[in-house]
């Protein structure tokens, strides 16, 4: 079998270790190279393995000089085997084993192994998989290599590959609630929220004071309007938006004295098909009033609320 723990001390031969340092980049050494000359390359390459937080990939494995490592998907982790020799490996240089075990931090030492490649140097694995440099990265902290071909990614602590989204996400910024005056066909002006829908009011609250009454069932087909971090104004006096707080201690927005709220119904900007639900519920304008159902519009209304909701209209 390939694959063997790498130990707490690793001791090579003269011989071998004139093989890594050829395999390592150098040219190879004469037989009548010093001992002395062969065992310095060999502390010069003494391979460190550390999980570095690398932009655009995440927590990922870097070596003694701080550039990515990356692993493989055509090798193979059981058996741990590397595929990738000759003019691939000039693109992708195989991370070898020098005179010693491997340095870790943030790794853990029983997932570290090695496997011997086809010129008898020793590659180091995680997991099983032979860990790779990636000759277009110049510098450390790139990944370049990321996704290349779809078959090399960087290398986790874990031994597993790096997902193109594996970095961890900045913070999503908070949703901006914002109010508009819009024009809705057969409604004229009337308020509409950040994604363009339009907004409404239930006769069932109070605006002195502001009280909203739409909750549990009742706001899964209303959804109040929240306050979102600033609340942007567009066509609308700013004297009359204020917000109040709800039952579960969310804010919600108000115009006028008035809790606003969107219909679940309405899936696209520019529908008003909660206008007059229950002879309770209608569009809202930018002055905070409601306004009328507009005729044409009126057949496809309830003429009103079932008699066992209260006149909530869901």
């Amino acid at each position: 079998m390939s694959r063997n723990r790498i130990a707490a001390a690793v001791t090579f031969s003269a011989l071998g270790l004139t093989v890594l340092s050829a395999c390592a980049g150098g040219p190879a050494e004469t037989t009548n190279a010093a001992p002395v000359a062969v065992q310095q390359v060999a502390k010069e390459t003494s391979v460190k393995l550390t999980a570095t937080d690398v932009t655009g990939v995440g927590n990922v494995l870097t070596e003694q000089g701080g550039f990515t490592l990356y692993r493989f998907d055509k090798d193979t982790a059981n058996p741990s085997k590397s595929n990738c020799e000759n003019e691939c490996a000039k693109t992708w240089p195989p991370l070898l084993v020098g005179d010693a075990a491997p340095e870790l931090s943030g790794v853990d030492a029983t997932l570290v192994g090695k496997v011997k490649r086809s010129d008898g140097s020793e590659q180091v694995t995680v997991k099983g998989w032979a860990v790779y440099r990636f000759a277009k990265d110049t510098k450390p902290g790139e990944a370049k290599g990321q996704g290349v071909g779809n078959t090399w990614f960087a290398v986790t602590p874990q031994g597993g590959k790096a997902g193109q989204a594996a970095a961890p996400a900045p913070a999503p910024e908070k949703e901006t609630t914002k109010l508009t005056a819009s024009e809705i066909s057969g409604l004229g002006k009337v308020l509409t929220d950040q994604n363009g829908m339009t907004l409404y009011l239930f006769e069932k609250d109070s605006k002195k004071p502001s009280k909203a009454t739409c909750n549990g069932d009742c706001a899964k087909t209303w959804p109040p309007l929240l306050v979102q971090g600033k609340v942007e104004l567009q066509g609308v006096d700013p004297k009359i938006v204020g917000s109040v707080k709800r039952a579960d201690g969310s804010e919600q927005v108000t115009v006028g004295g008035w809790a606003v709220y969107r219909y679940s119904k309405d899936t696209k900007p520019g529908e008003a098909n909660g206008n007059g639900v229950g002879g309770t519920w209608f569009a809202i304008e930018p002055a905070g009033c409601k306004v009328g159902t507009a005729p044409a519009a009126a057949p496809q209304q309830p003429a009103a609320a079932p008699a066992d909701n209260g006149g909530y209209g869901y």
